[in-house]
């Protein structure tokens, strides 16, 4: 305890770390307040008060609740991160797009302009579909079309002021401020999910209960963090150099190959799909079937199998399409890199290739297990407003946005030859390498 006081003092003697950790604070300040002021021309006293379910409610979380409060950030950085995954396909499948990856910084630049048109061209459809289906008649004190176009408008503003914001933690602050501005969206929820699961344990004389479920909450967090940070780590030898009276290479480095490559992507392109039922039931009534009615269904048995399956395909889709052993074993190749015991060239990417393979079906299996720990708590009695937080895209975003900040703050101390938050990792005598990838990595 005391040498994480004085870890926490470290951080705070450190100017630059304190000037970064508070323009962070204050920047995400300024979203929370901004996401509790209403749109113009919108009752905030006859707006429903209603939970949010299904993909409405996925939305409101990561909005952190401005979603059903009609706020200025209703729509949050949804459109951005839409975006960003359409832009990341057209990587996959049109040449044009992939060949702005591989330019470098002004390739990432070009991408970053064309996503943030594409961010404009879908806060303006979701603004209107807003305002026509999320607001209420009664609620709407402007007539229209001038109350669709006025809402179009401000939302479109309002996300484009939170990708600015996420921007500037990014560059003044601490850890990525896309992620972070999403997490804070995320923890708003946390403390009424926390209180609603209570009071109805309160009622029904289940305090034990509620402690038990706070204990498996904590065993899921341990188990997540897990398998965000497994990696299998392969070693590699460079052969010695010698220029002059120097000697360089001969150090032994090793390729930090995740457990978990796809992050949250496999659940994101999986719940999408899950989504056409439901869908698909609303605008054909007559479509509905006991099989169409239980995929609709996220606590029926039928969903939570189709949503695993879904999740371990896409996993080995997009690991295979971001992680390219061809590529790892050129660049390795190139440096005079080699792996003991394994022939340099394609051989090399044969053998990465398989240990990707491996560690691959775990790590689809445990996440598309995370997936749907939150259907089976809601099935066990917990409120659904709580049982978000056991697992899902909720509980991966936390974890990865929370692990990546202390990493960047762990960096600063080192630097400044402080002791660092986080001790994972660091191994005497052993650096890591990059591995390479053939795609943009997620924003989340």
């Amino acid at each position: 305890m005391k040498k994480l006081f004085t870890t926490l003092s470290n951080i705070w003697k450190i100017e630059d770390l304190r000037v970064r950790i508070l323009n962070t604070l204050l920047f995400l300040l300024i979203y929370r307040i901004g996401s509790f002021i209403t749109l113009p021309g919108v009752n905030p006293l006859a707006l429903e008060s209603q939970q949010k379910a299904g993909i409405l409610g996925l939305l409101n979380m990561f909005a952190g609740g401005s979603f059903s409060r009609a706020s200025i950030f209703a729509l949050g950085v949804m459109p951005y991160i839409s975006a960003s995954i359409v832009v990341q396909l057209l990587g996959i499948a049109i040449p044009y797009f992939q060949k702005m990856q591989k330019e470098g910084e002004s390739g990432r630049k070009k991408l970053n302009q064309i996503t943030r048109y594409l961010t404009v061209v879908i806060t303006f459809v979701q603004g209107a579909a807003y305002a026509r289906t999320q607001i209420p008649v009664e609620a709407k004190v402007l007539g229209e079309p001038w109350f669709t176009v006025a809402t179009m408008v401000i939302l479109t503003a309002g996300t484009l002021f939170v990708m600015w914001l996420g921007e500037k933690i990014t560059d003044k602050g601490i850890g990525n401020g896309i992620s972070l501005i999403i997490m804070v969206g995320i923890i708003a929820q946390l403390p009424a999910g926390i209180i609603s699961e209570f009071q109805s344990r309160l009622g029904n004389g289940g305090i034990i209960a509620f402690i038990v479920e706070l204990i498996a909450l904590f065993f899921i967090v341990v188990f997540t963090i897990l398998i965000v940070q497994g990696v299998r780590k392969i070693p590699v030898q460079y052969a010695k150099k010698i220029v002059g009276n120097k000697q360089y290479g001969g150090v032994r480095q090793y390729i930090p190959l995740k457990v978990n490559a796809a992050g949250v992507m496999p659940i994101i392109f999986a719940q999408a799909i899950m989504f056409i039922p439901a869908t698909v039931g609303q605008f054909f009534p007559s479509a509905q079937g006991s099989f169409l009615t239980s995929l609709s269904n996220y606590t029926s048995v039928a969903y939570n199998v189709t949503f695993a399956i879904l999740i371990i395909a896409f996993t080995f889709f997009y690991t295979a399409i971001t992680v390219n052993p061809v590529q790892m074993s050129d660049d390795m190749k190139k440096n005079g890199g080699f792996i003991p015991g394994v022939k340099p060239g394609a051989t090399t990417g044969e053998y990465i290739d398989a240990v990707i393979s491996k560690i691959t079906l775990p790590g689809a299996v445990f996440l598309a297990i995370i997936a749907i720990l939150p259907s089976i708590a809601n099935v066990l009695g917990i409120n659904s407003q709580f049982a978000h937080f056991y697992g899902g895209t909720s509980l991966l975003i936390l974890v990865g946005v929370v692990l990546d900040t202390l990493q960047q703050v762990e960096s600063h101390l080192l630097m400044r030859h402080y002791d660092g938050l986080m001790k994972t990792g660091r191994l005497r005598g052993r650096t890591p390498i990059a591995s390479g990838t053939g795609a943009a990595g997620s924003t989340i």
